[in-house]
């Protein structure tokens, strides 16, 4: 009979020792806990805000991935939810986008893309993927 290999849960070094979360998901504080949202915006070619636990971020990550792109999903805890959408207003105001952000929210190239129906809606009709060729998220 084969004997079973332990699995022992080790923190990655870019994840603090409270989190065992994957490499590419983050919890996303406010009032100083986190980085500024813009910074964390701009900083990646595709980018999920989401609530903390949320089965939608998990659909939009999991469509992602299928297609090759490895998305940064950032968390954001109930407490700081309001902070955080005041400021993802902010900064899209004054795009073609004037409604307000709801959450889970995409960021493909620095600009806010929609929620999972935007996405979904756009991978059906096949033009999900040039947009991300064209923020960089995809090379082939």
């Amino acid at each position: 009979m084969q004997q079973a290999i332990p699995y022992k849960s080790l923190p990655l070094p870019c994840i603090d020792a409270t989190s065992h979360r994957a490499r590419s998901t983050t919890t996303l504080g406010h009032n100083g806990r986190g980085k500024d949202v813009l910074n964390i915006v701009s900083e990646n070619a595709v980018i999920v805000l989401a609530r903390k636990g949320c089965c939608m971020s998990h659909v939009v990550r999991r469509l992602l991935l299928t297609l090759g792109v490895n998305p940064a999903v950032h968390e954001i805890d109930e407490e700081n939810e309001a902070g955080i959408l005041n400021e993802l207003g902010t900064i899209c105001k004054g795009t073609e986008n004037n409604k307000m952000v709801q959450l889970p929210a995409v960021f493909i190239g620095g600009r806010l893309f929609g929620g999972l129906d935007k996405v979904m809606a756009t991978h059906i009709s096949g033009d999900l993927i040039s947009v991300l060729k064209d923020a960089g998220a995809l090379w082939l």
